[in-house]
């Protein structure tokens, strides 16, 4: 008989996903992409960061105004994965990503092509940037859902 706790692909996806964000070097947010085709083949995974030639350790990681905040540098999770598609196509995929993409990722996923996000978190709901991407999705027929936590664990020693 074959096993039946086997990691479905929602789980398999997103835990690449979580795993990824543990990739960033963000100290108070850390974002996981991966971007899959609808045979279920990893095409790209990505994690918050800065760009590359770009010292993380010359470049700032605080949430401060003006040039000393990490907002005007870090590339997002959602199109590092995006960029770093080696085949150069993501159209039709599913981007599976730890937190609701912002609405400049939201641009990025409608243009490249990407059809589904499923996403673990949405802490920033009430933001305009979020509002702002769920109202582009809508527009572009790119679906949504949250992802429906299992409660399986998986330990990963290192």
């Amino acid at each position: 008989m074959k096993r039946t706790d086997y990691l479905s692909w929602d789980e398999y996806f997103m835990g690449i996903a979580i795993l990824s964000a543990m990739r960033s070097k963000d100290p108070s947010t850390q974002v996981g992409a991966c971007i899959v085709d609808r045979e279920n083949k990893i095409l790209s995974v990505g994690y918050n960061g800065m760009p590359h030639c770009c010292s993380d350790d010359e470049y700032p990681w605080g949430r401060d105004e003006g040039l000393s905040s990490k907002y005007l540098y870090v590339c997002h999770a959602e199109l590092n994965a995006i960029l770093n598609c080696h085949n150069g196509s993501v159209k039709d995929a599913i981007c599976y990503t730890t937190l609701f993409p912002c609405n400049e990722c939201a641009k990025a996923i409608i243009q490249s092509g990407i059809s589904e996000v499923v996403y673990y978190s949405d802490k920033y709901c009430d933001t305009d940037s979020t509002r702002a991407s769920k109202r582009m999705f809508d527009s572009a027929g790119v679906k949504y859902r949250e992802y429906k936590i299992t409660q399986k664990q998986a330990v990963i020693d290192f």
